[in-house]
């Protein structure tokens, strides 16, 4: 029987994000949620010399109602919000990325793939973070089976489609509550700054990519 796993949306997402990614048959991406706040919908983690930092998309709650723009967030379903040109973020995170990967085994390797995507090219949340998916199953080799929603699927651990057996992990994988996992079992592997804070598990793929590079696949 398919093998379906529900997913949010992410920014650069967490290893475990990836790992259902490469192991369920299909995923579904879910495009009609409320936005909720402090997720990996528009934040990553990665390591830098000071310990785990977090970088986060600045985005702008809005909806059309009647022909103007309201900030409620409920009306505002992920796959209509914005990005935000606030505080300069792209070139922030860009710099924050060269600062910490700088000396890591891939980093030049990888550099110019990931480079536009901290250039404004994009208006919507959602199709930033689906071309930076396509980019990142590129460049590890995965070629995932992804859909969307088409209707909000009410949360629940465990929730069954019509046509597929298949599991809820949109507030289980999550950066500050993460919910058990009993497939997710963080792998040890090379960081740049393991003598100094120790092995940093479940950080953005970006970690992995950059200091595993082709051998990525074989840790999810």
């Amino acid at each position: 029987m398919m093998q379906t796993a529900l997913l949010s949306t992410t920014y650069f997402g967490p290893i475990q994000w990836y790992q259902k990614l490469y192991r369920y048959d299909q995923v579904l991406i879910e495009q009609h949620e409320s936005f909720p706040k402090q997720t990996y919908r528009n934040r990553c983690l990665i390591a830098t010399t000071q310990g785990v930092q977090a970088l986060t998309v600045p985005v702008e709650h809005r909806s059309m109602d009647n022909g103007q723009w309201t900030m409620d967030d409920v009306q505002c379903t992920i796959k209509n919000i914005r990005l935000s040109d606030h505080g300069n973020w792209r070139h922030l995170h860009w710099q924050a990325l060269q600062s910490a990967y700088g000396d890591s085994p891939f980093f030049e390797y990888y550099a110019d793939e990931l480079r536009p995507f901290f250039e404004p090219q994009w208006e919507y949340l959602l199709d930033f973070n689906e071309a930076i998916r396509a980019k990142m199953c590129e460049l590890i080799d995965i070629q995932p089976h992804v859909a969307y929603t088409t209707e909000y699927q009410p949360e629940t651990s465990n929730f069954k489609l019509q046509t597929s057996n298949s599991k809820d992990f949109r507030t289980a994988i999550n950066p500050k509550h993460p919910a058990e996992d009993p497939d997710f079992q963080p792998r040890r592997y090379y960081q740049v700054y393991e003598q100094k804070h120790g092995f940093l598990p479940n950080l953005s793929i970006l970690d992995l990519l950059f200091n595993m590079g082709p051998e990525s696949i074989f840790y999810l």
